[in-house]
């Protein structure tokens, strides 16, 4: 039986791709599945690396999927101990560790569900959450724990090496009972324009159609040493960055900590990572470091998402790690739908463009009357799901080859460094500043993050000294710290609909105007 793993080209993936063929690539089935067995217990073997992490501290943490296996079993067995149930939420907010790893498998192979959560909320962050989904405990570190009593967090607990230690007189080995249908992740997304981002539900049989993105998207083939250095606690990290390479028993790796381009490179270079995918953003801040030419790369595939890369950085990577880097294209609700293809020889990389659409989904450029668009016409980028159109809120256009490329969000929503952050949101924490009086959001355009927050603002006084940084600590405090305003105008009035609504595309009329002005 040839598994699609063997194939790499272009033509043998619209050749041979079937999605029961994905099926063949997973111990389970429909009735009996389990992410936690898929990704870490059936690849027990000997000291087989699962992951690979560089902590800012400049430490390295290599584990196995044996002590994942173990550390995991124990964990299910402790929240037995505690009354957790199947389909009970659990919430994981913990920097990528052992630690972190452990408690993440151990709550899906118990047959609760996982909730991961972004380890930079601050306390409103974490409320938000918690009211929503309700956890029956709260797994995190020692630093964040008094954030998360404070976020309303019940059963707070600490997961470090002394907690893990405390469970070795429990078994090893833990009889798990899921199908494929039952619930494993939730997820939230990191940003909409509501208050509370949107919780995304994930079965256990989501990783067998994730397959369609690790094997076309990322380019992930047995024998890769994989690495993504975005957060597991989102959509990237977690599901492209861990779930499937370690579903195919490939070891993978991440970042842990504050990041930092230079410790980066260094973990890549020691680590001889293989096939690298990251953040648009996280390729440009390697090369603005001026320290990538310092260490030797092992790369043959490398892939990108979040929003497009420059020019100027895609050839420059190119240049220093010896390959193209190849664009994805997806969100957390429909996951990727289309790609590059990374190890496909057969598959020329257009400049711009984000690839060709993945097997088995179809995607459409269509007018705002619903009409598909002709070759090289801006409309909104569509996907077939369950025989219906199903928008994904972003512009773009495709080329008579049938390459795509992005337009642009279609919504006042802001992709800033990978991150999708809410504008409501973000005004909503400038105006609980005590002397804001008025507030819009909108992207500003940025060299390095391709675009970031940006505040207009209308104080209740006319004294502006220090309100900038005071603004900015505030809603650091209020949100996930990536989420600030790294840009603060203060202004005397806002544009308004006539239903008194702050008009956002007015001000980012504005703001191309100026620019456009000063170039």
């Amino acid at each position: 039986m040839t598994r699609l793993t063997e194939f790499t080209s272009y033509g043998d993936a619209q050749k041979h791709y079937a999605k029961e063929k994905l099926w063949e690539l997973f111990d389970g089935d429909r009735e009996r599945f389990n992410i936690a067995h898929e990704c870490i217990d059936r690849h027990v073997d000997g000291e087989n690396v699962a992951l690979r992490i560089a902590h800012s501290d400049g430490a390295d943490e290599v584990i196995s999927f044996e002590e994942i296996a173990r550390r995991s079993s124990q964990i299910a067995h402790y929240l037995d101990r505690q009354g957790i149930k199947k389909g009970d939420r659990v919430a994981v907010m913990i920097e990528p560790s052992l630690a972190f790893y452990s408690a993440m498998f151990g709550v899906i192979k118990s047959g609760a569900v996982a909730v991961p959560m972004f380890s930079l909320f601050g306390p409103d962050g974490i409320r938000l959450r918690v009211g929503d989904c309700k956890p029956k405990v709260f797994f995190t570190n020692s630093e964040k724990a008094p954030d998360a009593i404070a976020g309303g967090a019940k059963n707070v607990t600490v997961v470090d090496h002394d907690f893990l230690d405390g469970l070795n007189d429990l078994s090893a080995q833990y009889d798990w009972n899921t199908s494929g249908r039952d619930l494993a992740v939730l997820q939230y997304t990191s940003g909409t324009t509501r208050a509370l981002p949107a919780a995304v539900k994930h079965s256990h049989q989501s990783i067998v159609t994730l397959m369609v993105a690790a094997l076309y998207a990322t380019g992930i083939r047995p024998g890769d040493r994989f690495f993504c250095p975005s957060s597991p606690a989102w959509g990237h990290g977690l599901w492209h960055g861990t779930l499937a390479p370690l579903a195919m028993g490939v070891s993978t790796g991440t970042f842990s900590g504050k990041f930092d381009a230079v410790r980066l490179l260094k973990g890549l270079h020691d680590f001889q990572i293989t096939n690298l995918t990251a953040a648009a953003t996280h390729y440009r801040m390697m090369r603005n470091s001026g320290e990538a030419e310092t260490f030797t790369y092992c790369f043959d595939k490398l892939s990108f998402t979040g929003e497009p890369i420059d020019s100027e950085t895609a050839n420059y990577v190119e240049r220093i790690f010896g390959t193209k880097v190849r664009s994805m294209y997806g969100t957390t609700e429909i996951g990727v739908i289309i790609a590059n293809y990374p190890g496909a020889q057969d598959l020329e990389v257009r400049d711009g463009a984000m690839g060709k659409a993945v097997p088995g989904v179809e995607v459409e450029v269509q007018r705002a009357d619903g009409t598909p668009a002709d070759p090289d016409e801006t409309g909104e980028l569509m996907v077939k799901k369950r025989g219906e159109w199903f928008p994904t809120k972003d512009l773009g256009r495709v080329d008579a080859d049938g390459y795509f490329y992005h337009g642009g969000r279609a919504d006042d929503v802001i992709i800033s460094a990978g991150w999708t952050i809410g504008a409501v949101e973000v005004e909503d924490a400038v105006l609980s500043h005590s002397a804001v009086a008025e507030c819009a959001v909108i992207g500003a355009p940025d060299e390095l993050r391709g675009l970031v927050v940006k505040a207009f603002v209308i104080l209740k006084d006319s004294e502006t000294d220090g309100l900038t940084k005071s603004i900015q600590d505030h809603v650091r405090a209020r949100l996930a710290r990536h989420e600030y305003p790294r840009q603060i105008e203060f202004v005397t009035d806002l544009p308004k609909t006539p239903a008194g609504k702050v008009n956002r595309k007015i001000l980012r009329d504005q703001q191309a105007e100026k620019l456009a002005a000063a170039e």
